[in-house]
């Protein structure tokens, strides 16, 4: 077709666009990254905490390496390391602290526990162990219990500067055992520093025997702080036994 026409596409020069169309373009380019931008803080921002969380949660780089054990006394820290149960390397972020001091808890001596994260790969275990107020004889042997009653050592001799408490069955539910507790805390310093044993037939039935072969019959563990005074008052008067049970009527034989 000799008539036709012949079209060419042809890039126009910058200049060929009016300066005023460039600018609106330029501002709509921003625009666009403006918005882009915080969903691409926010995207990277989530990468970065689900890889720490992943370091953290899902991998050994800070897991236990060591189990530290203060506190001990009667326990040994391998004792208190088997009942902790942490196997090595595990996530310390995913230790089950409770679950630790639960086991740890329910060895007899330890009274408290406190277990807490040292980062980056250290469990702390703090074992506050029971403190001793009386030992009990039993077969030949003794239990020494602690302030609550709880048997929790066996010994073959009486530790120096624990009082006997002759009870059947100690324990922090026996009754007996209960009332010679009471009465133990709440002797003087004088009168305590004389008892040998707290003998507990019955509740209402509790005897203090002292040095020199002297007796105090205590009867129930009402009105202590007050027969604890009397009988301290009474320490010093001739006679063999002392009976406070009635504090407002005293004898002494």
């Amino acid at each position: 077709m000799s008539g036709g026409r012949n079209w060419r596409l042809v890039r126009a020069g910058t200049d060929a666009v009016p300066s005023s169309a460039r600018r609106f373009m330029a501002r709509a380019r921003q625009r666009k990254m403006r918005a882009a931008l915080p969903w691409a803080v926010a995207a990277g921002i989530l990468l970065v905490a689900g890889g720490v969380a992943w370091l953290v949660y899902g991998t050994s780089v800070l897991g236990v390496r060591e189990v530290k054990v203060v506190g001990v006394q009667l326990l040994a820290p391998v004792q208190v390391e088997q009942a902790a149960a942490v196997p090595r390397d595990q996530p310390l972020a995913r230790v089950d602290l409770g679950a630790v001091r639960g086991r740890v808890g329910r060895l007899a001596p330890v009274d408290r526990v406190v277990v807490r994260r040292s980062w980056p790969s250290t469990l702390i275990v703090e074992v506050v162990e029971r403190t001793p107020v009386a030992v009990v004889p039993q077969n030949g042997q003794f239990s020494v219990i602690d302030r609550a009653g709880v048997p929790y050592r066996q010994v073959k001799e009486a530790p120096a500067g624990l009082p006997l408490v002759r009870v059947d069955f100690p324990g922090p539910s026996d009754l007996n055992t209960l009332s010679a507790l009471t009465v133990l805390g709440s002797l003087s310093e004088e009168l305590r520093e004389q008892v040998l044993a707290v003998s507990v037939k019955t509740p209402a039935q509790i005897r203090l025997e002292l040095r020199k072969d002297r007796t105090v019959v205590w009867g129930d563990d009402t009105q202590s702080e007050t027969k604890s005074q009397v009988a301290t008052a009474l320490l010093k008067k001739d006679g063999q036994e002392i009976d406070v049970s009635a504090p407002s009527v005293v004898t002494i034989r």
